[in-house]
């Protein structure tokens, strides 16, 4: 069925990679490095969303650099978070990169708004309470709810501990990959679209897009308005480009 779906700035796409049976058994371990320089890389991320609130107050612009930061930070969480298990969708292990890695099976990307609201900075976290009471079902009960921040630290917090039904959808792929060797793809799509939802949210929140997030569940590794994650493969050659652009996908 057709169904016309307008791209959100914030693009969160991703691709099966074939986790294998059994070694999400162990990624808990294998994640402590990337978790130790995110809690760092979250509190920087804090205090750039307090600087930016300031700048955008003033001049209704969001500096270039600061956000490309943030963006960076989103980005790196999101490919731990698909590695682990937000969605266990990969057994490549995630870069050490702010940057965009084209070769990589989870992407995000944030487009720059070159003028933003002075006023909504006020009122955005009030606005997005009915996305954040989705949410909380979503990737973390009470937990999520009660420990957000006005910056969208509190989403991470939340969002990576597994909790909700994201976590437990993870855990019952996770047991079906273990026995049968595949993932179920109806899952995947859901947990997918799940995990999208909180990313846009997280974004709104942090006052970089004053887009309000859509009410819906974009199922799959593909977002409106992207291309298709690139499959696995070797990684490029040379330095990752910083957010490329992802061309518009035809009209499903």
């Amino acid at each position: 069925m057709t169904e016309n779906r307008m791209p959100y700035p914030v693009r969160v796409d991703a691709s099966m990679d074939a986790p294998s049976r059994a070694l999400w058994l162990v990624k808990w371990l294998l994640l402590v490095p990337h978790l130790i320089v995110l809690v760092f890389l979250w509190v920087a991320y804090c205090v750039v969303g307090v600087i930016a609130f300031f700048a955008i107050l003033f001049t209704g612009r969001y500096p270039r650099s600061l956000f490309d930061f943030n963006v960076g930070v989103l980005r790196w969480s999101w490919r731990v978070h698909y590695y682990g298990y937000g969605a266990n969708g990969t057994d490549r292990y995630p870069p050490f990169t702010l940057h965009e890695v084209p070769g990589y099976p989870a992407h995000l990307d944030v487009a720059y708004p070159e003028r933003l609201s002075r006023g909504l900075i006020f009122v955005k976290w009030l606005l997005a309470i009915p996305h954040y009471l989705v949410l909380a079902i979503f990737v973390g009960g009470g937990l999520w709810l009660g420990t957000r921040g006005g910056t969208g630290n509190g989403w991470d917090n939340g969002w990576t501990a597994g909790g909700g039904l994201v976590g437990l959808l993870v855990l019952v792929a996770a047991v079906v990959l273990l026995f049968t060797g595949r993932y179920p793809e109806p899952l995947y799509d859901f947990i997918l679209g799940m995990d999208r939802w909180a990313l846009r949210v997280a974004a709104y929140t942090a006052l970089m897009t004053d887009s309000y997030p859509p009410f819906r569940l974009d199922l799959g590794g593909i977002d409106p308005g992207s291309v298709p994650a690139e499959p696995f493969g070797p990684p490029p050659m040379g330095p990752p480009a910083a957010s490329p652009p992802y061309p518009a996908a035809p009209v499903r």
